[in-house]
């Protein structure tokens, strides 16, 4: 009698642990940054991707006009949306390249505010733990970067995903070398970051959810649709009311429209070198916009508007689209 009392109980205990440490992996929440609104409640920031050319192929005119932008609208912060220094990332820490492609080129007073940065394919060429090391901003007190997590606002939450790993070719490619520590074993870090991302989007309660990454999920540029993307991530997008899903990697300025769902696709990578020409047809439905060439966007969001506009190296607006959500689920949009 008393070695089943043991047996039971000693089964509790163990039952009790598998609970705990059940609990204890799936736990995992993706770091937050908290932004304030203006004072009259709205927010508003810039966004670049592609850039990090030590100021060639119009770097330096992307981010002039930037500057102007970003001024004219007294921005919150700059998002980056990765392949922040070409051709293969950071050799360290102690690299010069980020002062010769950051510091030293995005010199305007309006944009001395947080860049927050995701990692795209080249910085992984790179040395990956140098653009998440401390280190870069005791150089710059501007720059944040982490493979993923969330801005929280009082208006919308923006939840930076890394799409890197995602892409099956970077593990099999030859000619180029990829920095994946932090990432092995990939099948784990890619379902814990799914399951992240995915109840991060669920607990949000923020009137706007936006998601950045790299990677295409839908473009008609050069590099198209990323198919792990497609599979992987955007159902749990769309399963989550998303807005948009902003990114770079194609080098031009673009905005896809889902036939689906209310997901907005817009693509920022033309902070430097662009012009490659190989833009496939899509559907002009879908196709809101297309810029084979340099520029960037500003986003302006409150309660119940957000408002996209696209920029070229001269700062004439390319593009405009926005957003007028008056309830959950009601929305008007427009584009011109």
């Amino acid at each position: 009698m008393a070695n089943i009392i043991n047996k039971s109980f000693m089964l509790i205990i163990m039952l009790s642990l598998c609970i705990i440490l059940t609990n204890y992996v799936t736990k995992a929440h993706l770091p937050k940054f908290r932004e304030a609104t203006k004072n009259d409640g709205s927010l508003s920031f810039l966004v670049i991707g592609d850039w990090g050319r030590k100021g060639e192929f119009n770097q330096t005119f992307v981010a002039t006009q930037m500057g102007n932008v970003g001024e004219e609208l007294d921005v919150n912060f700059i998002v980056s949306t990765g392949d922040n220094f070409y051709d293969d990332g950071l050799t360290g820490v102690n690299d010069p390249a980020f002062t010769e492609s950051f510091t030293d080129i995005y010199t305007a007073p309006s944009l001395q505010k947080p860049w927050y940065n995701v990692l795209g394919n080249h910085d992984y060429r790179g040395d990956v733990l140098a653009q998440l090391s401390p280190a870069l901003k005791a150089r710059d007190s501007r720059w944040i970067c982490l493979r993923s997590y969330i801005i929280k606002t009082e208006i919308v939450d923006i939840f930076f995903v890394d799409t890197t790993p995602f892409q099956d070719k970077y593990f099999h490619e030859k000619d180029h070398s990829y920095d994946w520590r932090g990432v092995l074993p990939r099948q784990k870090y890619l379902s814990n970051l799914l399951y992240d991302v995915d109840r991060a989007l669920k607990e949000s309660n923020a009137k706007w959810k936006f998601v950045i990454g790299h990677h295409t999920i839908m473009s008609a540029g050069h590099h198209g649709n990323t198919v792990e993307l497609v599979a992987k991530l955007l159902p749990i997008l769309e399963a989550n009311n998303v807005d948009l899903y902003i990114n770079g990697h194609d080098h031009c300025l673009e905005h896809i429209s889902s036939p689906h769902s209310q997901l907005q696709f817009l693509t920022s990578g033309g902070g430097s070198k662009a012009w490659r020409g190989d833009v496939a047809w899509w559907d002009p439905e879908e196709l809101k916009f297309y810029y084979d060439g340099q520029g960037f966007m500003s986003m302006q969001v409150t309660s119940t508007q957000l408002d996209v506009a696209f920029y070229d190296i001269f700062g004439n607006v390319l593009h405009k689209w926005s957003n007028n959500k008056k309830s959950p689920n009601q929305f008007y949009a427009s584009s011109y």
